[in-house]
């Protein structure tokens, strides 16, 4: 017990420093945009998506279904909302509970001494698990570790008390729950079922290959046949439940998730996916560099024999297929039992016995029991465990470290990824163990003391070395920008483009541009990136540069809504309607089938019809602007925030005088946003309109309260003011509006007007001087700063402004009657016009 609670504490500790960290790379779209998470959701959704939120028989899923895992982010979610500081520790407490797990089942195998304290500390300590515990996301794979481990322990149990307690199939239940439990936590889980029957095999009977099918044939251990067979019927079932649950279709990834599933070349990809074991291998073994991110070119294609990496990978299936040999072969006179030598079985270690190997061979193929007598009654009690000889060791910590990670080999499926650290959390006990036996089994057959001490020094040194990796490491994960830049030299594209995300939001505006143009310069043709720089140089007013990147991100992928609602947007703003109008309608059309984030896909077309519907509504094509709005609330997604459609479509209705279907949509608008200011001075316009002054002057005064500092508010109810004759007060809300919003040309033109019908003209005068410097070639501004310049007897600077707004708009009506009059003023007081 010991040796668990120690194992346990170290895995603990070095994670402690994860707690104080933010959400990092995936946890934002598992988590934080995630609607499954929300209260607001029925949570049996979380049954029917993936593990990112979109529904699993979609065409764009990912096809990753762990509702258990996602169950536990909506708890976390519950409980703390979105501090990341209970998330992190949900995820350290269950690497604890893992470690110690992980330390009994070691135990069963080596005894109670300290090689056993040996393999739980290394397994506390490996740097891989770094991915997997301090990234949020990573819960999936110490989830399903923990029932995992769980599930094998439950086996073993079966296996001790099978033939002799009717307990034995509870605990055969006991491992089919958890290994059903496992693979709801991620996919790989249900792989215990098939290193269960590998223990069965060659730990508990200790079979040797040339021996499995005779005791089948001769029917030696039916107990055995059954066991399998029911493991096997088990695990066929849940892969069938989940291949039916996600729609019978394997998922679809981008080129840039697994290059090499996208090459045409049959020799590129042969070579890659047999050389990406051996990759994996030495990142446990050496994981000197570790990235977020191996997608992309981190791991460059194999696209010739001569490539020097081939070298690697004979070397890696040649060793493989050695200790296959040494584990699978007959056996040796010799044995040890925790670490000391037995000979002929005679010795017995820590309370476990050994059978040396020719007694085994001469007994039969079952653990021995001893009966005793209880109360006249005759009972099997089974003896202790006896330990298995470092062969049987050696074959299931291959099973444990090879089984685990087949799904991740692309041999049945492509995945998408290229190599995933987090992936390798549930191997890592397969190679924690191979190590220690490796190292038990060295340090009995050296002879020297000094050797011995040297062999256990060494091992203790290199969990050492992990455990100080593992410390490191987990500071590159304290937050999005350490994690992107220490990745730079693995995937260099994926961390500037992430990078510069952080950046930006960061406000580092330069630095995020630059980074955004180095991951470019390593993959020019990554959309998302081409679009962030786009957006960047947008939010700059740098539109001309930005309307050239969205297009190459169009142009990249050609499904990329964001892309064409932005292009969209700029056009519009730019008055070339009739482009912006082909952009909205081009990306309205655009279906979300084999997209990574349809949600995301969904809200960029509702955006894009939305403003299609304003570009109609500001041309007074209402009628075709509700057609568009109601197209938009048919194809939103549940996560779009819908109060700006519903408020426009109030608006239609009302300029259609369709006053019952205006105030319906403007008390939709606030029931979906309860505190959305522009639906509170819409619906405060259509009160008044209808007579219902007072309740419209409590909607005005709302939205003053909901924002103070927005001049808007102050402006629409002076305007109500000024309509009920209200004048003094109309003109205290026009100053205050034009004061809050002086760069708003809106607000300061109408505060104006207000203070001009309030008969405040020097205030007036003042309001419409700066409407005009903010925008000088607007024609109605300059005609209405003459015409207050014209109404205070400022009589010259009146006719300059007039002049300048016939210079616009020359055939003005207004303008050229106001500039007569005050012609004819002016030469009545004697003074020179421009016409003389």
């Amino acid at each position: 017990m010991i040796a668990e609670l120690v194992s346990s504490a170290l895995g603990l500790a070095l994670y402690l420093n994860t707690l104080s960290a933010d959400f990092c790379y995936d946890d934002s779209r598992a988590i934080k945009t995630n609607q499954d998470l929300l209260p607001e959701t029925p949570w049996t959704h979380i049954f029917y998506n993936d593990f990112w939120g979109t529904l699993l028989t979609h065409s764009g899923s990912h096809k990753s279904y762990r509702p258990l895992c996602t169950l536990s982010f909506r708890l976390n979610h519950a409980i703390g909302g979105l501090n990341p500081w209970s998330y992190h520790l949900v995820n350290v407490l269950l690497h604890a509970a893992v470690t110690g797990l992980f330390t009994s089942f070691s135990k069963i195998l080596l005894g109670d001494g300290y090689w056993t304290f040996m393999a739980g500390l290394m397994f506390a300590s490996h740097p891989i698990h770094t991915e997997a515990v301090a990234g949020i996301v990573g819960r999936a794979d110490v989830g399903a570790s923990l029932f995992f481990l769980l599930s094998l322990l439950c086996y073993i149990k079966h296996c001790s008390t099978r033939g002799y307690s009717a307990t034995t199939w509870g605990w055969f239940l006991g491992t089919g729950l958890c290994a059903g439990c496992s693979m709801l936590w991620k996919e790989q889980g249900v792989t215990v079922l098939a290193v269960s029957a590998v223990y069965d095999v060659f730990v508990f009977h200790r079979l040797k290959m040339k021996q499995i099918l005779p005791t089948i044939y001769k029917r030696k251990n039916l107990s055995l046949f059954l066991s399998i067979s029911l493991l096997t019927f088990w695990g066929t079932s849940l892969l069938g439940a989940r291949l039916y649950w996600m729609g019978n279709k394997p998922p679809s990834f981008s080129n840039s998730d697994n290059p090499a599933a996208d090459s045409d070349s049959l020799l590129a990809r042969t070579l890659t996916f047999f050389y990406l074991p051996t990759k994996n291998l030495w990142l446990l073994l050496c994981p000197d560099t570790l990235s977020f991110d191996w997608s992309m070119d981190a791991v460059p294609l194999l696209k010739t024999i001569c490539d020097w990496r081939n070298l690697h990978t004979v070397a890696f299936y040649t060793g493989l297929l050695l200790l296959a040999y040494y584990g699978l072969k007959s056996p040796s006179i010799e044995r040890e039992c925790d670490g000391k030598a037995v000979t002929n079985g005679k010795h017995n270690a820590n309370g476990h016995s050994c059978l040396s190997d020719v007694e085994y061979r001469n007994s039969e193929i079952k653990p021995s029991f001893a009966s005793k007598v209880e109360n006249g009654i005759k009972n099997n009690v089974s003896q202790r465990t006896q330990l298995p000889s470092t062969e049987n060791i050696v074959i299931l910590s291959l099973s444990l470290l090879i089984i685990p990670f087949v799904p991740a080999t692309n041999l049945f499926f492509y995945v998408g990824f290229v190599i995933a650290e987090r992936v390798l959390y549930i191997p890592s006990m397969g190679f924690c163990l191979l190590i220690t036996v490796g190292a038990r089994a060295l340090y009995v057959k050296v002879q020297k003391r000094f050797l011995k001490t040297l062999i256990f020094y060494a091992t203790a040194t290199l969990i050492v070395f992990y455990g100080l990796k593992t410390a490191i490491r987990n500071g590159d994960w304290q937050n999005e920008e350490m994690l992107y830049r220490s990745g730079i030299k693995v995937n260099p594209a994926k961390a500037w483009g992430n990078l510069g995300n952080v950046l930006k939001s960061q406000s580092k505006i330069s630095e995020a541009e630059s980074a955004y143009r180095n991951a470019l310069y390593y993959r020019s043709n990554m959309a998302d990136m081409l679009y962030n720089l786009g957006l960047l140089l947008q939010e700059n007013s740098r539109f001309a540069e930005a309307l050239h990147y969205y297009k190459l991100a169009i142009g990249s992928r050609p499904t990329l809504a964001s892309a064409y609602l932005n292009t969209g947007i700029i056009l519009m703003n730019q008055g070339k309607t009739e482009e912006a109008r082909r952009t909205f309608l081009k990306c309205s059309e655009i279906p979300d089938e084999n997209l990574k984030d349809p949600h995301a896909h969904k809200s960029s077309v509702t955006s894009c019809l939305y403003n299609l519907g304003k570009l109609y509504h500001e041309q007074g094509h209402y009628e075709e602007a509700l057609s568009v709005y109601k197209e938009a609330i048919q194809k939103m997604p549940r996560q779009f925030a819908p109060q700006s459609l519903y408020n426009m479509m109030g608006e239609a209705y009302m300029r259609l005088s369709k006053l019952p279907e205006a105030e319906h949509w403007y008390m939709e608008s606030l029931r979906s946003k309860t505190d959305h200011i522009p639906a509170h001075l819409t619906y405060g316009k259509l009160l008044a309109l209808t007579g219902r002054k007072s309740e419209a002057e409590k909607f005005f005064l709302k939205a003053i309260e909901l924002d103070p500092t927005k001049g808007n508010c102050y402006m629409h109810y002076g305007q109500f003011l000024l309509e009920e004759g209200r004048l003094i007060e109309a003109a205290e809300m026009a100053k205050k509006a034009a004061e809050l919003d002086s760069l708003e040309f809106d607000v300061v033109f109408n505060a104006a007007h207000m203070l001009r019908q309030a008969s405040l003209n020097e205030a007036a005068e003042k309001y419409y001087d700066l409407a005009a410097r903010l925008r000088p070639n607007y024609p109605a501004a300059l005609m209405n700063l003459g015409a207050i310049l014209h109404l205070n007897g400022r009589l010259q600077k009146a006719e300059a402004n007039y002049l300048r707004a016939l210079q616009l708009k020359p055939d003005d009506v207004i303008t050229q009657s106001n500039l007569r009059k005050l012609w004819n003023i002016m030469e009545k007081q004697g003074l020179k016009t421009s016409k003389t």
